[in-house]
């Protein structure tokens, strides 16, 4: 059986984060909770933005659908990391782990798009007070999300592209807890020179760009900022652009060592504790860094617990 006519491997084994079977039982159990508590935070964001008037802004509605990447995010890797834990080892078919893979630079893409499109959004409240309903109105969001969504599919189909010019005739054992790039290109037994390069300009180019946006917009934030009277007002909008820009960093940071950064510069070690940070713990913090500290959300929050058990 051959896959799309170009290889001799039907299935590829997944062997996840190690292979002792005590450390196995404790990361199913870590990962677990994670997953649990990732998809709790990130549902609840979506549930009360549609429920509460008062998150009916375009903050929110970007924070909603940056909720939604981060299930799609950790969903994409964290069940069959799961059952790796548990088995030991996970078959998975070519065509399961491309399109496996395909969905977490989809969700990964969108969400470096609609960090910028916060970051925009920050820019024009803080900065732009009067013009904030004219420069984020509906139509604008609408055309911030769909050019988030559209990068994140445009950006997979070019990962696609790549997998599926490989031929695999060898060993098909994945390294990885998950179908990732570089392990892929390792199991292949093409010429993957070219193949190589072609995702890291895309993957490099939708970096520079939205990471060009936030950087600019940080930039105006901060002048605007230093120009206030108010010592409390310098000191919430530090606090919020702080935990913004820490987790910006964190997630750039990672997603450009893992396929920007070129891939002899780096052990299998490295690469499997970067993923785990952008695939597992930043979809988790994140509704606590964007969302529970912030006060309308908490808000929101108390009044759904107070109806559910009033």
């Amino acid at each position: 059986m051959k896959v799309g006519n170009h290889t001799t491997v039907t299935v590829f084994t997944i062997l996840g984060l190690t292979k002792d079977p005590i450390l196995c039982v404790f990361f199913f159990v870590l990962f677990l909770v994670i997953y649990v508590v990732t998809l709790t935070g990130n549902v609840c964001i979506i549930i009360l933005k549609r429920n509460y008037s008062q998150l009916h802004t375009p903050m929110y509605l970007f924070l909603s659908h940056l909720a939604f990447v981060d299930i799609g995010l950790s969903t994409s890797v964290m069940p069959i990391m799961l059952i790796v834990f548990l088995r030991h080892g996970m078959a998975l078919l070519v065509s399961g782990c491309e399109a496996q893979f395909c969905a977490v630079v989809m969700f990964g893409t969108a969400e470096c798009f609609l960090l910028a499109a916060m970051a925009y959004d920050r820019y024009v409240a803080i900065c732009l007070p009067l013009l904030y309903s004219t420069h984020m109105s509906p139509r604008v969001c609408i055309l911030l999300l769909g050019t988030s969504y559209l990068g994140g599919c445009v950006n997979a189909w070019t990962f696609a592209s790549c997998l599926l010019s490989l031929s695999f005739c060898g060993p098909n054992q994945i390294d990885h807890f998950f179908c990732d790039f570089s392990p892929l290109l390792k199991l292949s037994c093409s010429d993957s020179s070219i193949i190589e390069i072609i995702p890291s300009i895309s993957s490099g180019s939708i970096i520079v760009v939205t990471v060009c946006v936030i950087a600019i917009s940080y930039i105006y934030i901060l002048i605007t900022i230093l120009k206030m009277h108010s010592t409390e007002g310098r000191r919430k909008a530090f606090s919020t652009c702080t935990s913004h820009f820490t987790a910006v960093t964190l997630y750039y940071g990672t997603i450009t060592f893992i396929y920007v950064m070129p891939k002899s510069s780096y052990s299998t070690h490295q690469n499997k504790m970067a993923s785990v940070f952008y695939t597992v713990v930043i979809p988790m913090l994140n509704p606590f860094i964007y969302s529970f500290r912030n006060r309308d959300v908490k808000g929101a929050l108390r009044r759904a617990t107070v109806r559910i058990y009033s």
